[in-house]
């Protein structure tokens, strides 16, 4: 690792020469302004006065990463060599030359300026071309270490003489400097990580029984909700309190969790404002999240009432307005789903520009990152299609893992969802994999809600349909109220009537609407009993069927 001293460090003067770096400080008024941190907390701010963009004089920023570098050295350990540098300066050293420790480069502190905290005084000192500086006097030193000078331009933007503002950052950084050598000290980093790690089991333990408590009301609100039988059950006082209670502990761990996190990075000496950023993010993410949900909200209703105007238009023809409605509700849904996927991406922007470094990317950054990402996209247009296709599914919520389907005429179990293939399961347990790009053509069959048509197959010369159907809703309603199949049934099975007359048969036609994936074994119990019935009233069924059997 290669460490960023110079000579500036030792002689501040010698900043001035320096070459302006690409990144600009923010300019206020007539000055450029930068803060100079110890241990990552700003405690005094430097100026530089804005001439021209040609001009060779050090800006604000420049001076700033000079000083805190001459701060540090006060403060923090440092090193030149890499670990294996290390070792091999020790085993030269020790085992063949046998040369004292305080001469050595790596394992040494070739500059000598750690101790005590109380062994560090600021003052202020009188310099060449009645330049003022800080200077820092360390017991044991015999020459003391230049920190910074206060020039013109610091005096005038703080509104001080040169003579004021230096003694009033000799006491300053004097504080600072004492609390930072303190804080590096080897016995406080040794309780700060023990105090966190036994913080962080505290939490880890609340957590993990935090947890535990929202998987055990989980289930319990899941058998409730798989219990109910109408809504009126499902918007009890009972269970909107369980959600309501499930909500809270999901929070809960969420806190919990971004705790842990800030903790784990306070431990760090001079990461206190990184940890406290942490702790904060989630707030401001909730900050922006509602934001953004208010401005979907006003899009809505915006959306809502142009497209009310436009189906709402007295020019349109009677003939033309039940499709005009029809196009009412697609517009609507579509524009709903527009705002929302806008917003998501408002969003993920909002958050992403808040990652350290990501906001400071330049344009050449963004335009490079552009075209690469377009070159893999040409270049792996195959793979980019079947991954925004399996993403599309998923979002929109085409299927999931333990969805009955039909894709391309071939009818499965889903058993995984990847990023670009799907895989189902046939009823004779072969495996189909389909790239998700190539779903023509896709029947759900088990989506929120499953159904089935039953045909019955009545022989055609049949001269008591009348009384087949009565007998046929009345054993649809006795199904319906059977203890062992109504919890299963949404509703009441449908009679439609006769669907076909054929030289074949005459078919009736019911329907079943069950919870998801019991339709076939609710059909199967259905036409067992309807069987049964006809047979014992005498009621002939067709003699031959050309129903196929695909489940």
């Amino acid at each position: 690792m290669v460490l960023s001293l110079s000579a500036a460090w030792f002689n501040p003067m010698l900043a001035q020469t320096a070459p302006p770096p690409e990144a600009k400080p923010a300019a206020v008024g007539s000055y450029d302004v930068a803060p100079v941190r110890i241990l990552g907390i700003p405690a005094i701010s430097v100026a530089a006065p804005v001439v021209s963009r040609q001009s060779t004089e050090p800006d604000a920023q420049q001076r700033a990463e000079v000083i805190e570098g001459n701060l540090s050295l006060l403060y923090q350990p440092h090193s030149l060599c890499d670990q294996g540098e290390i070792i091999a300066e020790a085993l030269l050293e020790g085992l063949v030359l046998g040369g004292p420790s305080e001469q050595r480069i790596c394992s040494g502190d070739p500059w000598a300026v750690l101790g005590q905290p109380n062994d560090l005084t600021v003052v202020v000192s009188r310099g060449g071309n009645d330049q003022l500086q800080l200077q820092a006097e360390l017991k044991g030193r015999p020459t003391p270490l230049p920190l910074l000078s206060v020039t013109e331009a610091d005096a005038q933007l703080h509104g001080l003489s040169r003579q004021q503002l230096a003694q009033r950052w000799r006491q300053l950084l004097q504080r600072r400097l004492r609390h930072a050598r303190f804080t590096e000290q080897a016995s406080q980093i040794s309780l700060r990580v023990k105090t966190t790690l036994v913080l962080e089991l505290i939490l880890a333990v609340t957590a993990s029984v935090t947890f535990q408590w929202w998987s055990l009301l989980r289930r319990r609100l899941r058998e409730r909700l798989d219990r109910a039988q109408s809504n009126r059950e499902l918007k009890g006082l009972r269970v909107q309190l369980l959600q309501g209670l499930l909500r809270g502990l999901f929070l809960a761990v969420l806190v919990q969790l971004v705790l842990m996190a800030g903790l784990a990075v306070s431990a760090i000496p001079g990461q206190i404002p990184l940890a406290i950023s942490v702790l904060l993010q989630p707030l401001a993410i909730l900050y922006k999240v509602v934001l953004l949900g208010l401005c979907a909200a006003g899009l809505r209703v915006l959306a809502l009432f142009v497209l009310r105007q436009w189906v709402s238009n007295l020019d349109v023809p009677m003939a033309e307005r039940a499709r005009r409605e029809q196009r009412y509700q697609n517009l609507v849904q579509v524009s709903q789903r527009l705002i929302d996927l806008a917003c998501i991406t408002a969003l993920a922007l909002l958050v992403m520009f808040d990652i350290p470094g990501f906001r400071e990317l330049t344009l050449g950054a963004w335009l490079a990152g552009g075209a690469l990402l377009g070159g893999l996209a040409i270049a792996f247009q195959g793979l980019l299609r079947d991954g925004m296709a399996g993403l599309v599914a998923l979002l929109d919520d085409h299927y999931a893992v333990g969805d009955v389907v039909e894709v391309n005429g071939v009818t499965g179990t889903v058993t995984d969802v990847g990023i670009l293939v799907t895989e189902l399961r046939t009823a004779d347990q072969r495996v189909v994999l389909f790239a998700n790009s190539c779903a023509q053509q896709l029947v759900n069959h088990t989506k929120i809600r499953s159904g089935v048509e039953v045909l019955i197959p009545l022989a055609p010369q049949q001269g008591r349909l009348e009384e087949a159907l009565e007998l046929v809703k009345a054993e649809c309603l006795a199904f319906a109220a059977d203890p062992q199949w109504s919890e299963q049934l949404l509703e009441s099975p449908w009679l439609r009537g006769v669907k076909g007359v054929s030289p074949q048969g005459i078919e009736l036609s019911v329907v079943l609407t069950t919870r998801t994936g019991q339709q076939w074994a609710a059909e199967r119990a259905l036409l067992q009993r309807l069987v049964v019935r006809l047979q014992q009233a005498n009621i002939h069924l067709a003699s031959a069927t050309a129903t196929p059997l695909d489940h």
